[in-house]
């Protein structure tokens, strides 16, 4: 027993599974058909725009234009009637013009179901009543008898009146006696009489039954998958009005039919499931289709429910925007709490970045007190190893000279106690004395600085341009004006003191001085900065 509710269950579960996936696989078929269902009627016309071509190649023939006419005419009459009329009216014209009878009362049963369809019932009974039954070909009875059905089906609808209905079901018997019963056709009529005569269970089997033999390439489908939808309506099946509406819509979208129920039902369909932007969607295609095709009796038959389903989706469209009112209220009030976050972690990031720029200006601060306190310490100990070196050679110059002054005095006073007065005024007059100590005083001071800044020509050439470097005879260490500089790297500045050390006017220290720094590579303002700075010492 157990075993069997097992089973049972399982069943029940495994065909409910299926059966929602078959609805959400056809639903999701039926939403991607809409999106394309513009490039389905753009198919229909290029397919139209051939035809018409196709005319132009008859060549004069004018049973050939009225067989392609007849194509445009089938491609129109549930797509747009009021060029389908004007093709059947050129038919009628060839019809006259060939004399053909059969060919007219063909045209004419098309005009009149056409007239139908747009609501001019008026012109569709006056040719109606001018067809006479027994001219008629036997080929064109069922034409006859499906117009004569329609025309009372509109025609009842739009008035209201119950004998036309009444005459309607009687044309369709007589529409069933002339066609063949293994018919498409057939099937798909017999299941509309009973389906009308309260035989729901027989007309339900044969539409399934046509439904599998079909496909969406085929009209007969739509009227099969609607009327199943019908009968789920006549018995509050939701589920299935959903589901086989679905497929009568998918297919008169692929066949771009716009003279269709489905749109509607459907749309009715979905209000009921409680799906209102569905439900909007889909009146609203069925009156764009209605509109489009010039279908009286569909217009009035959707725009009888819009207001109903517009209602309840503006009531929806209110409840929404009152929520999104509540959400963006909230959001609002949550941005102004995430605002004012935001300028308080701001201000807190602001005074914390002064705090960081203070330490980090501080910090570069002492970095550079403590560069100024090494250079001041690097010039201290250069400028007292400066003053060591010179200080010793200061001593040994200064004996030298000392030793030399001696000697050059004893020597006079040999010549007086000599009384050799001659020899004295010419050693008194010689000039060579005065000139090899200048000499001798210039090398040393040559060895010393060098000795102090070894690479101070070399330096000093680099802030020259290239063809005005100074370069000093083999003879010499240092000419003038490497010794300008070299005393102002010493930090002897004044150009009286340097004109008096190097024994030269005060106009050709100038000179030099200006002629040096027109040549410099850089800034001439700059020069004598830069100067200051080679071997490393900078003069303060």
């Amino acid at each position: 027993m157990h075993r069997l509710l097992f089973v049972f269950f399982l069943s029940f579960f495994t065909v409910q599974l299926r059966a929602n996936e078959s609805t959400d696989s056809l639903r999701k078929e039926l939403d991607f058909t809409l999106k394309s269902k513009e490039s389905f009627k753009l198919e229909k016309l290029r397919r139209i725009n051939s035809l018409k071509d196709s005319i132009k190649a008859t060549k004069g023939s004018l049973n050939e234009a009225y067989r392609i006419n007849n194509q445009l005419i089938k491609e129109y009459e549930k797509f747009q009637i009021d060029s389908a009329i004007s093709f059947v009216g050129q038919n009628v014209a060839l019809a006259e013009e060939i004399n053909n009878r059969d060919y007219l009362n063909e045209s004419n049963l098309k005009l009149a179901g056409l007239f139908s369809s747009a609501g001019k019932y008026i012109e569709s009974q006056g040719i109606l009543n001018q067809l006479n039954r027994q001219s008629l070909n036997t080929d064109l009875l069922p034409l006859y008898f499906s117009t004569l059905t329609e025309f009372c089906s509109h025609y009842g609808q739009s008035s209201n009146n119950a004998s036309y209905f009444k005459l309607s079901e009687i044309y369709r018997d007589s529409l069933l006696n002339v066609l063949n019963e293994s018919s498409l056709r057939y099937q798909l009529i017999i299941a509309t009489k009973k389906l009308y005569d309260n035989q729901i269970d027989e007309a339900e089997k044969i539409l399934k039954q046509q439904l599998d033999l079909t496909n969406d390439t085929m009209s007969e489908r739509a009227l099969a998958g609607y009327l199943l939808g019908v009968i789920a309506k006549n018995r509050n099946d939701l589920k299935s009005q959903l589901h086989y509406f679905s497929i009568s819509a998918i297919t008169d979208m692929r066949l771009a039919i716009t003279d269709n129920a489905s749109f509607q039902s459907l749309a009715l369909a979905f209000y009921e499931n409680n799906d209102i932007d569905r439900a909007y969607q889909y009146i609203d295609e069925a009156i764009n289709d209605a509109i489009f095709c010039n279908v009286r009796y569909r217009t009035i038959e959707s725009t009888t429910f819009y207001p109903l389903i517009n209602a309840a989706f503006q009531e929806k469209e209110r409840k929404e925007k009152l929520l999104l009112i509540s959400f963006l209220s909230t959001i609002s009030l949550l941005s102004i709490l995430l605002f004012g976050g935001i300028i308080k972690v701001n201000i807190q990031k602001k005074k914390l970045k002064i705090v960081r720029e203070e330490l980090f200006n501080t910090n570069q601060e002492l970095k550079l007190l403590n560069v100024h306190l090494q250079e001041s310490n690097n010039s201290l100990s250069e400028a007292s190893q400066i003053k060591e070196i010179y200080i010793t050679q200061f001593f040994e110059i200064c004996s030298s000279y000392i030793e030399k002054h001696e000697t050059y005095r004893n020597g006079l006073y040999k010549y007086v106690l000599n009384n050799d007065l001659a020899h004295l005024k010419k050693e008194l007059k010689r000039d060579n004395f005065v000139k090899s100590e200048l000499d001798e005083l210039y090398k040393n001071f040559d060895v010393i600085f060098l000795n102090l800044y070894p690479s101070f020509i070399s330096e000093f050439k680099e802030l020259l341009q290239p063809d005005q470097r100074i370069i000093p005879d083999t003879s010499e260490f240092l000419n003038t004006e490497l010794r300008i500089y070299a005393l102002i790297k010493l930090g002897i500045n004044d150009t009286t003191k340097i004109a008096r050390f190097l024994r030269c006017s005060l106009q050709t220290v100038y000179n030099y001085r200006v002629k040096v720094r027109g040549n410099a590579l850089h800034s001439k303002d700059e020069f004598e900065k830069s100067v200051l700075l080679i071997g490393g010492f900078q003069q303060k």
